[in-house]
């Protein structure tokens, strides 16, 4: 996940710390999936979680680190590879049978690549589209009838501040993370009235293995990463409190200037760069 460089130049660092009790008693969800939960954000979210008294269905390709997670948590382990057909839909039958419902659905699970769009390649590129924004879409198209039905339930989405101002490098991902954006605003509209929730994160650079894993480590001094557990407690907060969260805050500044002056925010982007 990336920031552009001149985003460092205005603003101000926010502190998040874990969620508050107020947020914890607002969160009201019993039962959790937390989909990437085997590293980073997912794992810390799913603790926070778990500490709250939620009951964490813990999605995640890694089987050892669930297993462990599970342990640590006294949740269930559900592993499963988002990338493959039909893979989410799956997932939502064996959450529920585990739990009978899923009250707060966290849509964590991303893959990153970073580089010139020709090197990459056709099946990373639908790898990229497919875990980052096909399989939210699904995973939460088969959990929403239910939480209809009892007229109670959490969504949030993690997306990335790549989906709100472009990345060069990254813009595949980009795209995907846009379109959860641009999905998560939607829905948000559809559910209005009913008792369904949508809430949406939106991290900068974040202290994970997601870098080593996209194939090119963040290099740059500022803006400095934020931990994964600060991003889990906007989490948190995004499920007790709906609206779009950003970590730290002061990401919402190039986003707004690139809403009310895109002109400017190319030729900031253009000079200072916005690569990771």
């Amino acid at each position: 996940m990336v920031v552009p460089a001149f985003a460092a130049l205005g603003g101000h660092h926010a502190a998040h710390g874990p969620p508050s009790g107020r947020a914890a008693r607002r969160l009201m969800a019993r039962t959790a999936l937390v989909t990437g939960a085997s590293s980073g954000i997912g794992t810390a979210t799913a603790r926070q979680l778990a500490r709250s008294g939620v009951q964490v269905v813990l999605h995640g390709r890694n089987e050892d680190r669930l297993a462990a997670l599970a342990e640590e948590t006294g949740g269930t382990a559900l592993a499963a590879d988002l990338a493959h057909p039909g893979a989410a839909a799956d997932l939502a039958e064996r959450a529920l049978a585990v739990t009978g419902s899923v009250d707060l659905l966290v849509n964590n699970a991303g893959l990153g690549w970073a580089g010139p769009l020709p090197e990459l390649s056709e099946e990373r590129l639908r790898l990229l589209v497919t875990v980052n924004l096909t399989a939210p879409l699904d995973l939460t198209r088969a959990l929403l009838p239910a939480m209809l039905e009892r007229d109670r339930g959490q969504i949030v989405f993690v997306s990335s501040i790549a989906g709100r101002t472009g990345v060069a490098g990254e813009a595949v991902y980009a795209a995907a993370k846009s379109g959860v954006d641009a999905f998560a605003d939607s829905l948000r509209f559809e559910l209005h009235g009913t008792g369904v929730t949508v809430g949406i994160v939106v991290p900068g650079v974040v202290r994970t293995e997601f870098f080593e894993r996209r194939g090119r480590p963040y290099t740059r001094g500022t803006p400095r990463p934020v931990s994964a557990e600060r991003v889990a407690a906007a989490v948190v907060r995004a499920a007790a409190r709906p609206g779009d969260y950003y970590v730290p805050r002061w990401l919402r500044i190039p986003v707004a200037l690139r809403g009310t002056a895109p002109g400017l925010y190319r030729a900031l982007a253009t000079r200072f760069g916005t690569e990771s």
